[in-house]
Formats: C-alpha cells, sequence, structure tokens
C-alpha cells in the first residue's frame, strides 16, 4: 500500500469516525478511496478503534441483500457490518432520539450461533448444526452520510450503515422454520408500512448466511460461537422519527418492537 493510499484511508476513516463521535452527518468518503477493497480497509480502520476502545464484538450483519438494492448500488453481492453489544437494544426499550444518526428501520431474521464456522467453504449443513436458534429482528439503521448520498463504497466504509438492532425474545431452532417461505409485516402503530418475506432475502436468509460465512473467513475475521448474525432485510426500508413504535412479525418467529423516544421540549 502507498503512502498516498494509507493517508487516504486514514482520512477516510477519521471523517466517519467523528461524525460518529457527534453525530453530525458528514460528506461522503467516495472523494477520498474507491473499491470495495479500500471501503473494507476503512472499515477495517473503524473497527480496530473500536476494540481498542472496549468495545465487544457480538456478530455481524448483513446488507445489500436485494437485488433491487445491488442494482441501485452497481454491484452484484451483499456487504456486512460489524455489530457491537453496545449496538443491542431490548425488545421495546425506548431508542433514545438522536442515538442513530439519519435512522431507518428494517425487519430482517437473526441468527444465533453456538458454534464457529472457520471453514474456507461452508456447507448448508455446516451453517445448519453451527446455528442455536433463529430470532425475529428490527435493524435501525443509520448513516454518517449526509442525506443517505451514498455509493457502496460509501455505506460499506460506514460499518455497512449500522446503527442499533432489537431482537425478539422467543428462540426458535431452524428446524421448525421455513425461512424461504416465512412473510413478515412490520407496522407503525397499527399502520402496515413494510411488507416481505424470506425469499427477498438473498432467496433465503440462509444463502446471506452461508455468504457471509465464507467471507469472513476470507477477511481473517470468521464467525464465532455466540454470535449474531442479522441476514439482511426481508422488505423495504422504513423512515423512522421520534415518538415512532415498530413491530415487525416474522411467520413462526413472533414479533419483535422497536420503540423511538420522542425529543425533549
Amino acid at each position: 500500500m502507498t503512502e498516498t493510499m494509507d493517508s487516504a484511508l486514514d482520512a477516510a476513516a477519521e471523517r466517519l469516525r467523528d461524525a460518529h463521535a457527534t453525530g453530525l452527518p458528514c460528506a461522503p468518503v467516495r472523494d477520498l478511496i474507491t473499491g470495495l477493497d479500500s471501503a473494507y480497509a476503512v472499515q477495517g480502520r473503524l473497527t480496530d478503534g473500536w476494540l481498542a476502545q472496549g468495545r465487544r464484538p457480538v456478530g455481524r450483519k448483513i446488507g445489500l441483500t436485494s437485488p433491487a438494492v445491488q442494482r441501485q448500488l452497481g454491484v452484484d453481492s451483499p456487504d456486512f457490518g460489524m455489530l457491537y453489544a453496545d449496538m443491542a437494544v431490548p425488545d421495546g426499550e425506548e431508542i433514545p432520539p438522536g442515538a442513530v444518526t439519519q435512522a431507518r428501520a428494517e425487519a430482517e431474521v437473526a441468527l444465533v450461533l453456538e458454534d464457529d464456522l472457520t471453514h474456507e467453504r461452508h456447507t448448508l449443513a455446516d451453517l445448519l448444526r453451527a446455528t442455536a436458534f433463529a430470532l425475529p429482528a428490527i435493524e435501525v439503521v443509520g448513516s454518517r452520510i449526509r442525506d443517505w448520498d451514498i455509493t457502496v463504497v460509501d455505506t460499506v466504509a460506514d460499518n455497512a450503515s449500522s446503527g442499533l438492532y432489537v431482537l425478539g425474545t422467543r428462540p426458535v431452532p431452524l428446524r421448525a422454520l421455513d425461512l424461504r417461505l416465512a412473510g413478515m409485516v412490520m407496522e407503525r402503530r397499527g399502520d402496515q408500512v413494510s411488507t416481505g418475506t424470506g425469499a427477498a432475502c438473498l432467496g433465503h436468509p440462509l444463502n446471506a448466511a452461508l455468504w457471509l460465512a465464507d467471507t469472513m473467513v476470507r477477511f481473517g475475521r470468521p464467525l464465532r460461537a455466540g454470535d449474531t448474525v442479522l441476514t439482511g432485510a426481508l422488505g423495504p426500508m422504513v423512515d423512522v422519527a421520534p415518538g415512532d413504535v415498530l413491530e415487525a412479525r416474522i411467520d413462526g418467529l413472533g414479533d419483535v418492537r422497536a420503540a423511538f423516544g420522542k425529543e425533549s421540549a
């Protein structure tokens, strides 16, 4: 890596780090870096910094699992970001205003692992054996990039536009589920705002999880026992506002709620 490239990666990481710290959206980083390798290198710099600060990693999130979104951003594969313990919100607990920059929400299937996934190439059987259970989830995504003016380079560098996440409380073994056909409905105080099925997530949420397992081995950060994996959106992302309460129901998994606190007077 050249000194010029290294400086550009550092500058991109610093821009995003400042936006995370202040809650003030920043300009895109695509003026500093190009290509997915550089974007993941920036994400890696942010990860290393947060780990040094003591943030506890608890899993990964998968993004860009919708073919339509992939076409929009000009890519043909998903992306990933890190999950940390301080990103987890208990079901229904109020999320403070401003906790996520430019917050939006989407409903997903979460997997929790009981075994490591360290093979260069995993089979579906490997994944099924390694998964302890599934849960319904709402991911509260956010972007440090002003006005969500993102390309794939921007979102990957920005930890795949991660924010917070909420898990349901009733674990369900995979043998009891047909995730491909599982329907999802998300409502805002009773009004339907997003619908979808497991098939919207790379054809099956387990397809996304397999992609992630293989990819993380190539990146030298394999998935480990205890990790939570957010497998990707089952339906369209929705904007959120202070005071919103979102409830997502996924067939076979039950429901999960994300509540957003109101702005103080």
